[in-house]
């Protein structure tokens, strides 16, 4: 352990701590560095490590109790992630909150006055209690009126807020994944995206509203009920009472449990949304492939896995209210054979005795109830750390932010000496030094084997990724550096497999606008020759596509993509495989709207037909993500035993 502290406490690790001048506190900041640093829990690998080789009874004291409170940190920061969800609601929460304390101030009293009720029959003649007992109730009736008024405050504001906090939290939420980068996508499904959307917000806003006023409901009932009990009769009381606090110790216990099988669920949740979701989504291919059975299995093989952590959840949750249960019962046991004691000795009145036994069980059955309300509140916070994770998750390449260009884009686009992996495949080099200058208004042609990397250029020109090593650069402008929204209204892409949204052929053209700016979508859906299919339908150009636009032909669908593409005038345009998987007829329909599009503009082009390769000015030929042939199609060509050549003859440039 000495030679690793030697080793680490080198230029870098000191610089970071060098604040700290006590030997002692730096080497344990150091190993608090080191775990953080590397991921490793701090009470398993480094710390047992110096609880058995440490020589330093001090320092090892010290360090264990830094474990401590980093831990207890740790719970009191969850906790605060979820408080600060509150804040905006604050006032009606604090208007609810107000309504509960009056209407359980007000049950409370109820007790009390059932004693004195019954004390009131008991000792007084037949005209002062009629009396007296007419006074109490019509009391009692206005103070109940009050009491149920303040409930129906209570309960509706309480659920409007949680509505409230729902929106604020989906809304947030949803902002945060779609600022995230497209690596985040490759590694996780939309299943899990979906499940957090849904699932995990409405339980933070549920243990935000109902299960918090529920919790200081029982709370100030437990107060004041174990008060009026020591009020009523103390040593009563104490016998009671006695216990509580070991049931309090285990059920702390339940709950941090509870909390951890929580977080599990939540996980299985996720994955069960990911695999519902991708196959009802893809249901065509299920069923072509008759894959109805085994998807079905599959599903509930995940079922019966979640089902196991629901079990280690009912189990701890059925010793959670057992525990607290058997509590309840045995403090009105203690109640009615001490009370009845106390009763026979005349220490104690009918009346009082009965006051007792009601507060008695306002305590069993709010003891019960933040029981519940504890478990609750572990599940939420199991499920707000997920949401926190995901809020406050920074996008390596941001939506907004960086220069643009005050005058108008050229479309000269240059990759210099540009290597990149892909996140999910860090060791698997898709470009390597690969190099590129594309003047504006030409036409470049990116042909190869499949996987050579052409889709991998756009990708990057988009900024869907940032390169490795290398930079790209649009009129000689660092593409890091440049707004990437502004970036995205100068470049537009037609990809092979165009994905439209269940709204109308007009609102797919349109989600290529720039929203400040008017659109003449008739015109557009003309260049594009999408009026040719729509004359024929009943609502034209409002005609509803369906989910990814399944009423429509591929020919259909690439033609709305095309004129979603030109509704913003981009200044380069991005054509990836775009006829590749069309019949004779719809390719016609499309390279006509196609060689509308290309004049005047930067064009890329993933190529896979000799019609687009030979109309190029360049033709870039790519292996193994490097550039190995450039030139006209004719001067390819004529290269005898070139790579192009090969593709050509065996048409692999796919």
């Amino acid at each position: 352990m000495t030679l690793i502290w030697k080793f680490f406490t080198r230029n870098i690790i000191s610089q970071k701590i060098k604040f700290c001048k006590s030997p002692i506190i730096h080497k344990q900041l150091f190993y608090i560095y080191l775990t953080s640093s590397a991921r490793i829990n701090r009470k398993t690998c480094i710390f047992n490590t110096l609880r058995y080789y440490g020589t330093n009874t001090l320092e090892t004291k010290t360090l264990n109790s830094t474990v401590r409170f980093i831990a207890k940190k740790k719970e009191t920061s969850e906790l605060k992630n979820l408080i600060v969800l509150a804040v905006p609601e604050k006032w009606r929460l604090f208007s609810a909150i107000t309504f509960l304390l009056i209407s359980s101030t007000i049950t409370m009293a109820v007790p009390f006055c059932l004693g004195k009720l019954i004390d009131i029959i008991n000792t007084s003649d037949k005209k002062d209690m009629k009396k007296n007992l007419n006074q109490l109730c019509i009391i009692l009736f206005g103070i109940f009126a009050l009491g149920g008024l303040c409930n129906f405050c209570r309960v509706y504001l309480m659920s409007t807020t949680g509505h409230r906090i729902t929106q604020s939290l989906r809304k947030q939420l949803y902002a945060a994944i779609l600022r995230q980068e497209i690596a985040i996508f490759d590694k996780c499904n939309t299943g899990e995206f979906v499940g957090r959307l849904s699932g995990d917000t409405q339980l933070v806003s549920n243990a935000l509203t109902s299960n918090i006023s529920d919790g200081l409901r029982f709370a100030f009932m437990s107060i004041s009920g174990i008060s009026m009990m020591f009020y009523t009769s103390p040593k009563l009381a104490i016998v009671s009472l006695a216990i509580v606090p070991p049931v309090a110790g285990l059920a702390i216990v339940c709950g941090r449990f509870l909390k951890k099988i929580s977080r599990d669920i939540q996980n299985n949740l996720a994955s069960l949304n990911i695999i519902s979701e991708e196959r009802i989504s893809n249901i065509r291919t299920v069923k072509a492939f008759s894959k109805e059975i085994n998807e079905t299995n599959y599903y509930n093989s995940q079922l019966d896995d979640m089902l196991k952590v629901c079990y280690k959840e009912s189990l701890c949750r059925g010793m959670f209210f057992g525990l607290t249960g058997f509590s309840g019962n045995m403090i009105i046991l203690s109640v009615l054979y001490y009370g009845g004691a106390m009763i026979s000795d005349s220490s104690l009145t009918i009346g009082s005795l009965s006051a007792f036994l009601g507060y008695a069980v306002y305590v069993a059955i709010s003891l019960n109830g933040l029981s519940s309300f504890y478990s609750e509140l572990n599940k939420a916070l199991g499920a707000n750390i997920r949401l926190v994770e995901l809020i406050e998750k920074e996008s390596a390449i941001p939506i907004y932010g960086g220069e643009i260009l005050k005058n108008q884009l050229s479309g000269d686009i240059e990759f210099r000496n540009v290597s990149f992996a892909y996140p999910t495949r860090e060791n698997i080099w898709v470009l390597k030094n690969f190099s590129l200058k594309i003047p504006s208004c030409t036409l470049v042609a990116i042909v190869g084997a499949s996987g050579s990397g052409k889709s991998t250029i756009a990708s990057l020109l988009l900024r869907f990724y940032d390169p490795n090593l290398g930079s790209i650069l649009l009129d000689n402008y660092d593409l890091k550096f440049l707004n990437p929204a502004w970036v995205k209204s100068q470049i537009s892409i037609v990809s092979q497999e165009p994905i439209l949204f269940s709204g109308t052929i007009r609102e797919n053209i349109l989600y290529g606008a720039i929203d400040s700016i008017k659109y003449d979508v008739e015109e557009i859906a003309k260049r594009a020759h999408i009026l040719e299919f729509t004359e024929n339908m009943p609502n034209g150009l409002d005609t509803v596509v369906g989910e990814r636009g399944i009423t429509l032909s591929g020919g259909q669908r690439q033609r709305v993509a095309i004129a979603r593409a030109l509704i913003k005038n981009p200044r380069i345009l991005i054509l990836d495989e775009a006829t590749s998987a069309l019949d004779a007829e719809s390719e016609h329909y499309v390279q006509k709207a196609l060689e509308k599009a290309v004049q005047g503009r930067t064009v890329l082009t993933i190529a896979h037909r000799l019609s687009t390769i030979k109309n190029a000015d360049k033709v870039i030929v790519l292996k193994q993500g490097q550039m190995i042939e450039t030139g006209s199609y004719k001067e390819l060509m004529n290269l005898k035993d070139s790579y192009f050549n090969k593709l050509i003859q065996h048409q692999t440039f796919t």
